[in-house]
């Protein structure tokens, strides 16, 4: 559960002590944003939208697997944060290989579900944490916070639709599990991994390196 948050007294000693003691939450931070979604509304009622928005929501399998772990919701727009300790525990999804393998695969089949207008495409964007901790100020909630998450919400600004957009520390992590496994870089949809792109965003004082993934 997160670390609860709440000190009325603003220059509380003892709120300064209890953050202090806060530990790191390293794991996987994924923003995933359905394309098309505003102006959709504009366009149909709730049938239509409302019916597309469920559908597409329903398979985004990962969401089925880690329903936990969904942080918040903006709109139609998604936060997941899987901590290190929970992806290794599963079954079934358990390396950050297998995690990227499925959310290309989920993309991969919206885009070629034979029946039209069932779906909307998605954007992704993920980025491995470690400056992040699992804190929240409204008592019951379970949230994340940390420069690492706000780093992932500014990869998102570099995607479209069926992109995934990965940071360099992200893909380190999943070559690691290559080389454990004995399989050659540019497996599965590493072979469509592009060249490393470097952004100065917003807000974050170093540059990030990036790469990009588009489904087809």
């Amino acid at each position: 559960m997160a670390y609860y948050i709440h000190f009325k007294d603003p220059n509380s000693e003892e709120m300064v002590r209890y953050l202090s003691s806060v530990p790191t939450c390293p794991g996987t931070c994924f923003f995933m944003d359905i394309n098309r979604s505003t102006d959709m509304k504009y366009l149909g009622g709730l049938t239509d939208w409302g019916r597309k928005l469920n559908n597409t929501f329903n398979f985004l399998s990962l969401l089925n697997d880690f329903p936990e772990n969904i942080v918040k919701g903006i709109g139609d727009e998604i936060m997941l944060f899987i901590p290190d300790d929970v992806l290794k525990s599963k079954p079934a999804i358990n390396s950050y290989y297998l995690l990227l393998e499925e959310i290309y695969a989920t993309l991969y089949n919206i885009r070629h579900y034979p029946v039209v207008d069932t779906f909307l495409d998605c954007k992704v964007a993920i980025h491995y944490c470690t400056e992040v901790y699992n804190i929240t100020y409204f008592e019951g909630a379970n949230d994340y916070y940390g420069s690492d998450v706000d780093l992932t919400a500014r990869l998102m600004t570099k995607g479209i639709e069926s992109r995934i957009v990965l940071s360099e520390k992200f893909l380190m992590k999943v070559h690691a599990d290559l080389a454990a496994l004995g399989l050659p870089d540019n497996s599965g949809c590493l072979g469509r991994l592009s060249g490393s792109f470097l952004e100065n965003f917003k807000g974050v004082p170093v540059s990030t390196m990036y790469r990009v993934i588009d489904v087809e």
